[in-house]
């Protein structure tokens, strides 16, 4: 199909559309097409200034902060339904400019439309606590407050499930926000803005600046009117943003890589597990903090697992994200797509065994990577302790269940992990021991708004979704009464 002319986008400040005076734009090509199809402005650190200075407008003297549960509620539900409305348009931007296939990123609007349901349900039940154990002449309680002006920083691998995991959880709680989305994936983030508006989000309670990390997000990080910052990319530059938010000691919420294994086990239900383990590492590409891009299996059935995981392999569409059969797209840049291939070598020179894949998929147009597995990967290779971000399955072999857990962990990440195992005791034994932020037993990526997400160790502090993602976005506040004459008197 004919792709359609680019579209031009510009700033999103006080709920209009705002073209800064001289500024330089970014063109956006298709990673699959080679073709432009988006255009942005590159903001500035007084853009971010503008936009902030919006949102604390609008947080100290608006409305939005002050709106019962219910009307914030009402909001966000329209704002689903808006989502879902205009799931079509939506997932043809994220497509063209993700490389994600088609008939993914619209399955994605509807998993981002029903997060924004979930969190109007929150809105209504945000709440402190009474205690009227101090005493008959005390009485305490507490309240949530919104805690200000957030700034939240996406990447570009889910654009509008990623902010759909963090906006509407600020708003919920009374926040107002100004969004950073990764400059290679904008389009969807601007469009949700102009829905916000449409739902009735009061202007100036969503801002979005496009442009590149420096100077964008770095003035997000350090500008003193920002209260928190959410971040969700890579773990190094997570690292740069817990350094740039210490002069203002705003609080961090980060979502970063992961290095994530499924355990497999004889007695597991192998067909299930070959397919998840194909899901898992496919899956977008691979381009997923989430891709199960280690298998751990036992050495006993190791050699038919990885025989059956080849073969479904084989069964994987490559090519157009436009087709609607395909199921692993473009490699988002051509940054990314020579650091696949790197790693792929590297493994082959360290001594992996290439059982499928490992080169260049062909190609007229685009950054394509063929479906790659490697074998009998050692754990101290880089293909089994980075992450790789692409297409690429590492397969490692385990005689015990104390071996297993201990190769899981010998990682710097810990996001999530899978067991696959009949036996129930091994499962919530495992479960316990594997040093994860979620522990799938028997299925793999499946998720849901009312389970937290989120990692330990090196992939991230703090957890989104769930009953506790609006409480993220609050500070509490202790009030405490004291009722009749004061008789403890500490000058008589």
């Amino acid at each position: 199909m004919p792709l359609p002319a680019p579209t031009s986008y510009a700033l999103w400040i006080d709920g209009k559309s705002v073209t800064p005076p001289f500024a330089d734009v970014i063109e956006r090509s298709s990673p699959a097409h080679d073709t432009v199809v988006s255009t942005y402005i590159a903001g500035t650190a007084a853009d971010v200034d503008a936009a902030v200075a919006s949102a604390k407008h609008a947080f100290k003297t608006g409305d939005w902060p002050r709106l019962t549960g219910a009307d914030r509620a009402a909001v966000l539900s329209r704002t689903a339904a808006l989502i879902r409305q205009h799931a079509t348009d939506l997932a043809l931007v994220e497509t063209l400019e993700s490389g994600k296939p088609i008939a993914q990123a619209r399955d994605e609007m509807g998993w981002a439309a029903g997060i924004w349901d979930y969190a109007a349900a929150l809105a209504r039940q945000l709440h402190g606590e009474a205690y009227n154990t101090l005493g008959p002449n005390h009485l305490g309680f507490t309240l949530r407050e919104p805690i200000g002006v957030v700034g939240l920083i996406t990447p570009w691998n889910f654009p509008l499930l990623i902010i759909s995991q963090k906006l509407p959880f600020a708003l919920a709680a009374g926040c107002t926000a100004v969004v950073k989305p990764s400059e290679f994936t904008s389009g969807t983030t601007l469009r949700l803005a102009a829905l916000l508006k449409e739902a009735g989000l009061p202007d100036g309670v969503c801002n979005v600046v496009t442009g590149y990390g420096d100077p964008v997000g770095t003035r997000l990080t350090e500008h003193p009117d920002i209260a928190m910052v959410s971040f969700t990319g890579s773990t190094a530059v997570g690292k740069r943003i817990v350094a740039g938010s210490a002069a203002t000691l705003k609080k961090v919420a980060l979502e970063l890589g992961g290095k994530n294994p499924q355990l497999i086990f004889p007695d597991a239900d192998l067909d299930a597990a070959v397919d998840a383990v194909v899901f898992g590492v496919f899956f977008n590409m691979g381009e997923c903090c989430n891709s199960g891009s280690r298998v751990l299996v036992h050495e006993s059935i190791a050699d038919d697992f990885v025989a059956r995981v080849v073969e479904k392999s084989r069964q994987v569409k490559v090519g157009d994200p436009l087709d609607e059969t395909t199921k692993v797209g473009a490699i988002i840049n051509r940054a990314q797509f020579d650091k696949i291939r790197g790693f792929i070598e590297d493994g082959k020179t360290a001594g992996a065994i290439v059982r499928l894949g490992g080169g260049v998929f062909a190609s007229d147009q685009g950054h394509y990577i063929q479906p790659t597995l490697l074998d009998h990967v050692q754990s101290d290779m880089a293909v089994a302790r980075e992450e790789i971000f692409g297409p690429v399955l590492s397969i490692l072999r385990f005689t015990s269940d104390d071996e297993a857990a201990d190769i899981a962990n010998d990682v710097a990440y810990g996001l999530s992990a899978s067991v696959w195992t009949r036996d129930l005791d091994r499962a919530l034994g495992l479960s316990r021991r594997i040093e994860a932020g979620t522990v799938w037993i028997n299925c793999f990526m499946d998720g849901f708004p009312e389970l937290p997400f989120g990692g330990c160790k090196q992939s991230g502090l703090g957890r989104e979704l769930g009953r506790g993602a609006v409480e993220d976005y609050t500070e509490t506040k202790t009030v405490l009464i004291h009722q009749g004459p004061r008789t403890a008197l500490w000058v008589s």
